[in-house]
């Protein structure tokens, strides 16, 4: 009996052309799983390619609650932003479907996980960390970095192959962006984009998203509510939360939300830049963010922002199954017991415009905040405070002045 590989399969061209090329290259039995996190119809005919194509077997794992609840959720809370602008679309994407793989992998006793990723991207590092992490044993392929066996440069390279096979497949060798779609974002490189000097070719490019010009000039207005910092209705439906992203998906690409450019440092070393469309999960981290406003005091705010972004960090570098990641995530699931509340939000060409933010927990006391005198704040007190707040910024100008003096 042959052994068994698991191969990380997408239905694209790359691979597709990696089934015959395991076969007669390690001679295994070629077990194909795909891993749903939401690419929508991308699942569309992979039945039928991968048996033309040589698999013995096909998994469609469908994944999308889990991805929301137990990947997307985390970093929403943690407000993990990776410098400043990226949402960690495939970066959480990764992790999950790792653990199927290996799961999948223990089902079929198979000896070996093969993926596609470059070997100048971030994602071999994510999907070989976490397979590492769960399942040390079985061994990782990785094609692209064998450039001694797997010796195929392009996709026209790749076309021949499959064609010599007499795999006749719906590609051709013409080129477009390299695109990673979920339920979360969808990511796109390459083409005018590998040159920052070069505007992108919205019309072209866009899937989820109109640019904010051709967004309706109106107002759209939404309503979401939160309970312990997870999101429970939207406009007064209550849904779950992979319901939620993709209702705002349609109301934020309608409206030309979350459509960042960005030039970004890969774990490998490299500059890259992407173009990524988050119109869902940007209106969910501004509504979550807006909630948080009201509900967290000053010192725990500044520490989380410390920690989301130590979280997006190791999001982002593929250590989501480590001890670290735990401890982070412990930490922020104890400052979203509160996080309850309404969040009103006006949707406007790109722009999330506040609308109004109530919570039981609110910390805002509007006596306090008023600028006439309440009965919890007397202006009197502000001078102890200031005169002790100030105290080593007055010794220091006073040991100054004095070693001047004495010059």
């Amino acid at each position: 009996m042959k052994e068994k590989v698991v191969l990380a399969y997408s239905g694209g061209l790359d691979t597709t052309a990696l089934i015959p090329w395991l076969k007669e290259t390690f001679d295994y039995e070629v077990i194909c799983c795909c891993v749903n996190c939401g690419q929508g119809n991308e699942l569309d005919g992979l039945d039928r390619r991968a048996r033309i194509s040589g698999a013995s077997k096909l998994y469609i794992e469908d994944v999308v609650d889990e991805f929301s609840d137990e990947y997307i959720m985390p970093c929403v809370q943690a407000g993990a932003v990776y410098e400043h602008k990226y949402l960690l679309g495939t970066s959480m994407a990764r992790p999950c479907i790792a653990k199927r793989l290996v799961e999948i992998a223990r089902k079929e006793n198979a000896v070996a996980i093969c993926h596609g990723a470059t070997g100048k991207g971030n994602d071999q590092i994510r999907f070989e960390l976490s397979i590492k992490a769960l399942a040390p044993d079985i061994r990782i392929i990785a094609p692209w970095r064998m450039t001694d066996v797997w010796t195929m440069k392009s996709r026209d390279d790749e076309l021949a192959f499959v064609n010599a096979h007499g795999i006749d497949l719906p590609f051709d060798a013409s080129h477009s962006y390299s695109r990673d779609r979920n339920l979360w974002h969808i990511s796109h490189e390459g083409l005018e984009l590998e040159d920052p000097s070069k505007a992108p070719n919205y019309d072209d490019m866009l899937v989820l998203s109109v640019t904010p010009q051709k967004a309706p000039d109106k107002v759209t207005d939404i309503t979401l509510t939160f309970e312990a910092g997870v999101p429970r209705t939207l406009n007064g439906q209550a849904m779950k939360v992979s319901e939620i992203i993709t209702e705002l998906n349609r109301i934020g690409g309608e409206n030309g939300i979350g459509i960042v450019d960005i030039v970004e440092n890969r774990v490998v070393g490299m500059k890259s830049r992407g173009v990524y469309e988050t119109p869902g999960g940007t209106i969910l981290v501004e509504a979550h963010e807006q909630l948080e406003e009201l509900c967290l005091d000053r010192e725990t705010m500044e520490t989380k922002k410390k920690l989301g972004s130590q979280f997006a960090q190791v999001v982002y570098e593929g250590k989501w199954f480590t001890p670290l990641r735990e401890a982070l995530q412990a930490f922020v699931e104890s400052t979203q017991k509160y996080v309850t509340g309404e969040v009103k939000l006006k949707l406007y060409k790109g722009n999330i415009i506040k609308a109004g933010t109530t919570s039981p927990y609110s910390l805002y006391n509007e006596s306090l905040a008023s600028f006439t005198t309440g009965d919890l704040y007397d202006h009197h007190d502000a001078s102890g405070f200031i005169t002790l707040f100030g105290l080593p910024l007055k010794v220091r100008a006073m040991k100054l002045a004095e070693n001047e003096h004495t010059r």
